[in-house]
């Protein structure tokens, strides 16, 4: 038999800058077929869950399905309550970005189609659940009534910053809202989440840990060793991936190699996995508070990847257009979060058309507000200088003697 000449494959996504976009190699299924499993499902039985997408919104904004009833007749006010916190994130996402390039902060990230994941996840977490997220989970913060303050303070970097400048402006870290310090390595919240969820499981205080992790950084060793840990030993943690389809500028195939999905991918490590319509925000409740379900009944570690899309920018220092087509985001075929979730509400008698537009006004006025009042302690452009000494707080519990003589020196 004559040797196969050996030849290297590069993904390469379907569309370039300058053509159309096309999504028409992505198959999506009919909303619906998917039926809710039982809690204690294993891995092999969540083949059909791993390779499909759940799916409750149908193109018509009704809601479909076995999942549809997960939440419950009476979701409604959790359903409004949903978009509102959607709504909110996209107003501060666009004051921010716009602030950005004003350059009132040096750098900025937006989730921009993406709000459903986060938003619809955190309202379905209990009070000490603990996320460990990655940049883009802003949505989780919101979605845990994070005062806006603090927010805009951290992306000023002035004294209403709670880390007091020490993070880059999106890299938060609000333990009592249950939002783990963000790590620029990308990575390295996996394996933690997993070591926090297993101490918590020898304490018995029922809290779980959730990950977060984009389609990206899935190729970091630090996710495959998390993967690992929690097939071995089952802590209660969420094992989410965020497939928005791109990471900085490198197309999601790159990072998903030959495997079929990212929920594939971790069941292949043992770990019981779906994939989700990360832009349907019932489906994203549903699944949220099923795998919640799942933990705190003892049924070990889940993993979830949320399908979406990232509509806008990988973060203002980044050009799209210089590697996909412009406004791709806008064929996307699973459509805008906001307008799928108001669609449904409208159909059900609990929004309108009119509504919405006036709470977009007044959302958009009170996050206006609230971040014109915080750059009025600070910003880039018109920074309020902070005392010297806040160097030396909040670093070690009891300042050690030379650093107390170095702050004496400097008149502090």
């Amino acid at each position: 038999m004559t040797p196969r000449k050996v030849k290297l494959t590069f993904p390469k996504p379907p569309t370039r800058p300058g053509d159309e976009p096309d999504f028409s190699g992505i198959d999506i299924p009919q909303t619906g077929l998917l039926d809710v499993p039982s809690l204690d499902m294993d891995a092999r039985s969540s083949r059909d869950y791993a390779n499909g997408l759940i799916r409750v919104l149908d193109d018509d904004g009704n809601a479909v399905g076995p999942w549809a009833d997960y939440l419950g007749d009476d979701c409604g006010d959790l359903l409004l309550q949903g978009l509102r916190d959607m709504m909110t994130m996209r107003a501060i996402d666009k004051r921010m970005h716009t602030a950005q390039r004003q350059g009132k902060t040096s750098f900025y990230m937006q989730c921009t189609g993406e709000e459903a994941v986060g938003c619809a996840f955190q309202r379905q977490m209990l009070p000490g659940d603990m996320n460990f997220p990655t940049y883009r989970q802003q949505t989780l913060l919101v979605a845990n009534d994070y005062p806006l303050e603090m927010l805009f303070g951290q992306y000023y970097s002035n004294d209403l910053d709670p880390l007091r400048g020490r993070q880059l402006p999106v890299l938060h870290s609000a333990r009592d809202f249950g939002f783990f310090t963000v790590s620029g390595n990308l990575g390295t919240q996996y394996v933690q989440a997993v070591g926090w969820a297993m101490a918590n499981a020898l304490s018995g205080d029922g809290k779980i840990a959730t990950a977060w992790i984009g389609d990206g950084a899935t190729a970091s060793n630090d996710y495959h060793g998390a993967l690992l840990m929690a097939s071995v030993y089952q802590p209660p943690v969420i094992l989410n991936v965020v497939n928005n389809q791109w990471a900085i500028s490198t197309y999601t195939g790159v990072a998903s190699g030959a495997a079929r999905t990212y929920a594939a991918r971790m069941r292949g490590y043992g770990i019981p996995s779906l994939r989700v319509d990360g832009n349907d925000y019932l489906a994203v409740a549903a699944v949220s508070r099923w795998a919640r379900d799942r933990l705190a009944n003892g049924f070990g570690p889940v993993g979830i990847e949320w399908f979406t899309y990232r509509f806008g920018a990988h973060s203002s220092s980044d050009d799209p257009s210089a590697y996909r087509p412009r406004d791709d985001g806008s064929a996307w075929p699973l459509g805008d979060p906001i307008e799928r979730l108001k669609t449904h509400l409208i159909a059900r008698g609990l929004w309108s058309e009119e509504r919405h537009v006036q709470v977009q006004a007044q959302i958009l006025e009170e996050v206006t507000a609230e971040q014109k009042r915080v750059e009025a302690h600070g910003t880039l452009v018109n920074p309020v200088p902070m005392s010297p000494a806040e160097i030396f707080n909040d670093v070690y519990a009891e300042l050690p003697d030379h650093l107390r003589r170095q702050r004496q020196e400097m008149g502090y």
